[in-house]
């Protein structure tokens, strides 16, 4: 394997995959897609052709029984993240897993104690940490250069328009925080660097069931605080702000600049300075992460356990928005 590209498949032919991550492999220096497959055998060979994928299959199954797949990509429903990560592991592929990872963070550990019986990696692809500005911002925040920090404030929003997108489906695990919110809340506890002791939210809820928008609050040791907001019914708007005693920065773009040069400021005494990025692909960073950890056998940065922390954090915010806000205490994950 270390002499050779690793072989990807594909389970599904949902657009993240199509749109970001299939092509980020397919320019990766030690990855090719090699099949896809999807439960419409049409669909999927369709889809095949169009991207260049040598193979197609009409199941997820007989995909997991290729033996020249080394690792999958999952961008199924939440819902299903789950049921095909334990299938994906036990059938000795590596696992990309779409976030969030599960619905909750018992899941989570479930499918990292797979993982580990099986002696396959598992990681969670929030993309945005892998991106040099991102790394750049923890290393600040990290180093005390805005000296105690004491606020983050974050936003992610979009507009849905089509009733049948999935994120709107209740029983997919749909919602603005499983959706563009889990991103507020990761960069909330990665910035801190620890969890959450409790957390308050406010939601507008959709006729299918969802969260169409929520506003949350966490607080950390210290008195250290966050708030998010996010949507599936507002303008686009991504962004995130860190402040500390001596000073702040603001992300724009925060979680999806593209492949251009991107911006970072920073605030100190009202002097702003400007910290310029060279266009990358955050996606092919992640993936490139993820195989080089397989290939050297080494260990992911970023564990399953972080993710299933961030779903702990995310299950509480829902039982405060579905208690009239009140606050919930931060449970162990043990």
């Amino acid at each position: 394997m270390a002499e050779r590209k690793l072989q990807w498949g594909i389970l599904g032919t949902a657009n993240i995959g199509k749109a970001a991550v299939i092509p980020a492999i397919q320019v990766s220096k030690n990855g090719e897609v090699a099949a896809v497959a999807s439960r419409n055998a049409n669909l999927g060979a369709e889809f095949a052709h169009l991207l260049g994928i040598p193979r197609s299959y009409g199941s997820y199954e007989a995909l997991l029984e290729d033996p020249h797949i080394d690792a999958v990509y999952i961008p199924l429903p939440n819902t299903l993240h789950y049921e095909w990560t334990i299938k994906a592991a036990r059938a000795g592929k590596h696992i990309l897993c779409e976030k969030p990872l599960a619905l909750n963070a018992v899941q989570c550990l479930e499918m990292d104690a797979a993982a580990k019986e099986c002696g396959v990696l598992l990681m969670e692809a929030f993309m945005y940490r892998f991106h040099p500005r991102t790394e750049k911002i923890i290393e600040m925040v990290r180093s005390g250069s805005l000296g105690d920090l004491g606020m983050i404030q974050s936003s992610f929003t979009f507009k849905v328009t089509r009733p049948d997108n999935i994120r709107l489906n209740a029983d997919l695990g749909g919602g603005a925080l499983m959706d563009v919110g889990s991103y507020c809340v990761n960069i909330c506890r990665t910035l801190v660097g620890k969890e959450p002791e409790a957390v308050q939210a406010v939601a507008s809820w959709t006729n299918s069931g969802v969260d169409g928008q929520m506003i949350g609050s966490l607080v950390f040791a210290d008195g250290m605080l966050a708030q998010f907001d996010c949507a599936l019914t507002m303008t686009r708007r991504e962004s995130y702000l860190a402040a500390g005693t001596n000073g702040y920065i603001v992300a724009p773009a925060a979680f999806l600049p593209g492949k251009g040069d991107t911006l970072l400021h920073e605030f100190h005494d009202r002097i702003e300075t400007q910290y310029k990025f060279s266009g990358c692909d955050e996606y092919q960073l992640m993936v490139e992460h993820f195989m080089d950890c397989i290939r050297e056998r080494r260990q992911l940065r970023y564990s399953v356990l972080e993710a299933a922390a961030n779903m702990r954090a995310i299950e509480a915010l829902y039982q405060s928005a579905r208690n009239g806000g009140a606050w919930q205490p931060i449970t162990s994950l043990s």
